[in-house]
């Protein structure tokens, strides 16, 4: 079950920093670059604790991250690494995730190319109340 956060006078997740606070230190520099793209793209988005990891959700979950010793996990759903396979290409992904080791660049542009591209298609899905 998610946790869903009570945002913070300041809008941002208090779970979210507390998982930033206690990742790996060899990831908490990118995941606290990548988290806050995620804050400037998806100012809308919930932010919470999902499946252990930071989450954005608006109508569906629209994209997670995670920080591991080696890399950083980014984890957009499947069709996106289908629509983003050539860029993917040269990392190690699997089903619904892309994974960027700390020994590279991290690629915020194509990161925020990703998000975009999963806010249009959650926006898409989106029923009218």
């Amino acid at each position: 079950m998610p946790t869903v956060s009570k945002r913070a006078a300041n809008g941002l997740s208090p779970e979210v920093d507390a998982y930033l606070a206690k990742a790996p230190e060899a990831s908490r520099a990118r995941l606290h670059e990548i988290v806050a793209l995620f804050r400037s793209e998806l100012p809308e988005a919930t932010e919470r604790i999902s499946y252990g990891i930071p989450t954005w959700h608006l109508v569906e979950n629209v994209v997670h991250v995670a920080g591991y010793e080696r890399h950083v996990g980014l984890y957009p759903g499947s069709a996106a690494l289908v629509a983003f396979a050539s860029d993917f290409a040269g990392y190690a992904t699997s089903k619904g995730t892309v994974q960027f080791p700390h020994d590279r660049a991290l690629p915020l542009d194509l990161i925020r190319k990703v998000v975009r591209w999963r806010l249009d298609r959650v926006r898409a899905t989106e029923v009218p109340p």
